[in-house]
């Protein structure tokens, strides 16, 4: 079957997404992945600081943002107050620090939440891809493409794939987890 690689590939990108969209949970070390989802108002476009500034880690504790433009400043400064970051940043006129404060058990749990919806997401987006697979499959069967015995066969193998595939969320899920509850 041809057919395994295109929803290898998807199953793969699920992952992926899964991994950058925990990325951007802050485990109480500075992290300039944080700002990744944060859009700043450039001349009317939208656009991430990471195109707009040079972003470093001093200490483990903070972030610095130097923007090339002083004038985006300000606009720096609206975004990260509007977002769901959680942190005032500090504005000395040439540049933004972000002062990450150690996370309370409350809010860690919050996050453990929240890292346990987002893979609770990833796996129904792979059983979707798994659900599409063998609907394709049964068509070919159908459409006499494909015999009964290589119905049956390709069905077990879309089914390891998925289960090979929640396995790897689950990993990813209880490593972020476990990165949140060791701060």
């Amino acid at each position: 079957m041809s057919d395994y690689p295109e929803f290898e590939n998807k199953m793969k990108k699920t992952c992926e997404a899964l991994t950058a969209q925990l990325a951007t949970i802050r485990a109480g070390r500075a992290n300039a992945s944080v700002l990744d989802q944060i859009q700043v108002d450039y001349y009317g476009v939208p656009t991430p600081i990471q195109q707009l500034a040079t972003v470093a880690t001093p200490d483990p504790r903070s972030l610095m943002i130097q923007p090339w433009d002083a004038s985006v400043l300000k606009g720096i400064e609206r975004a990260i107050l509007a977002s769901d970051l959680g942190i005032n940043p500090q504005n000395d006129g040439r540049g933004i620090r972000l002062v990450f404060p150690p996370l309370t058990e409350e809010r860690r749990k919050d996050l453990a939440k929240q890292t346990r919806k987002y893979g609770e997401e990833s796996k129904v987006a792979i059983r979707n891809i798994r659900r599409d697979a063998i609907e394709k499959l049964k068509k070919q069967q159908k459409n006499s493409e494909i015999t009964e015995d290589d119905y049956k066969i390709a069905e077990k193998d879309i089914q390891k794939l998925t289960d090979d595939f929640i396995k790897e969320i689950d990993r990813i899920t209880e490593k972020k987890e476990k990165e949140l509850t060791e701060i």
